[in-house]
């Protein structure tokens, strides 16, 4: 997910550092807050592997600032990975909003739809937090309110979700 959201992110346009891990607080940062002993050593890994480079910059006050650009083989992994999400990009919610964030890079709208169409089977499986053997249990079979609730809520997003990945595939075949 950071190389996904790193590389997304530096396609949009160059960052210096603490921009990137602003940027990247801002998109998933709620979620799983990033430390720069994470960061850093992920940007080195992108950097070392050619996927971005890192240029000197005159800094406004004192010291050099290092911008971070992508490169063309960034560009390609970046691509690539868009086009062929990994499972759990597809069915983690959190990966799954980080590919949406930046699906918009494919450009392609056939390739963008397939993408869609997998995260559309997904959720079309039948699924819940709590089962009976194999069976799913829905709301309405449960007397506690907080389990009750979290499955309606569950259920209350992932029909928008379905309404919305379904009139966005139907836009995109149009193209």
């Amino acid at each position: 997910m950071l190389k996904l959201a790193i590389l997304g992110l530096l396609q949009e346009r160059p960052l210096h550092g603490y921009e990137l891990r602003r940027h990247l607080a801002a998109l998933t940062g709620h979620v799983r807050p990033i430390s720069d002993g994470t960061l850093y050593p992920a940007i080195k890994r992108l950097e070392t592997a050619g996927l971005l480079i890192r240029e000197t910059e005159p800094g406004t006050a004192a010291a050099p600032r290092h911008t971070l650009h992508l490169t063309e083989a960034g560009q390609a992994a970046l691509l690539a990975r868009l086009r062929a999400p990994e499972e759990l990009d597809i069915t983690d919610e959190n990966r799954w909003f980080t590919v949406l964030a930046f699906l918009r890079q494919l450009g392609d709208p056939a390739e963008q739809a397939a993408v869609l169409r997998r995260r559309l089977a997904f959720l079309n499986e039948p699924a819940s937090f709590f089962y009976d053997g194999e069976r799913p249990l829905g709301a309405e079979e449960f007397d506690d309110p907080f389990r009750r609730g979290l499955l309606l809520i569950a259920r209350a997003t992932t029909q928008t979700e379905l309404s919305w990945l379904t009139e966005t595939i139907a836009e995109l075949d149009e193209h």
